[in-house]
Order: structure tokens, then sequence, then C-alpha cells
């Protein structure tokens, strides 16, 4: 069993770099370090794992477009609090 696995979290001060590890902004070396440092550490692994999931999901959700019911809803609502409530319909 690994230090990390012992310890709950990882007192290896490269997996302080896990997250610069994601954006792609380390030396050549620091992304070796910290693939050979994974390979044996599956606490570190498994934040790595957790990591890229959040961000796959944020990144999905950050593109998709909100339904055209759901604009013109808000477009409406919003044109009705400028008339001061009043709505573009005719009241009969």
């Amino acid at each position: 069993m690994s230090d990390c696995e012992d310890l709950g979290n990882c007192p290896d001060a490269r997996v302080e770099k896990l997250y610069e590890y994601l954006d792609g902004a380390l030396s050549h070396q620091d992304i070796e370090d910290i693939k050979v440092h994974m390979d044996n550490c599956t606490v570190c692994t498994e934040e790595y794992d957790l990591e890229r999931l959040i961000r796959s999901v944020v990144k999905r959700s950050c593109a998709e477009a909100a339904p055209e019911n759901l604009k013109a809803g808000i477009l409406s609502r919003i044109n009705e609090i400028k008339t001061g409530g009043q709505t573009s319909s005719a009241s009969t």
C-alpha cells in the first residue's frame, strides 16, 4: 500500500502539480514524473480521474445552448417588466 492510500491524501509535492498537469502547463519532465507517480498511487489517480470528469461535465454544460422556448420566455418576461407588467397581447 502506498503512503497516499495510508494517509487518504498524497504528501508528494508532485501531486500539487496535478491541476497544472491537467491544464498542460508543465515541463516534459514534470509530466513524466506525475505519470510515473500515478502509475503507483491509486489515490492520486482517482483524484486525477475525478478532476477530469468534473472538467468534462463543466465543458459540456457550458457548450449547451438554452432551448429556444426558454429564451423566448425570458425575453417575454423582460419585456413585461420593462413595460410595467403590460403584455404585448391584447386583453379581451
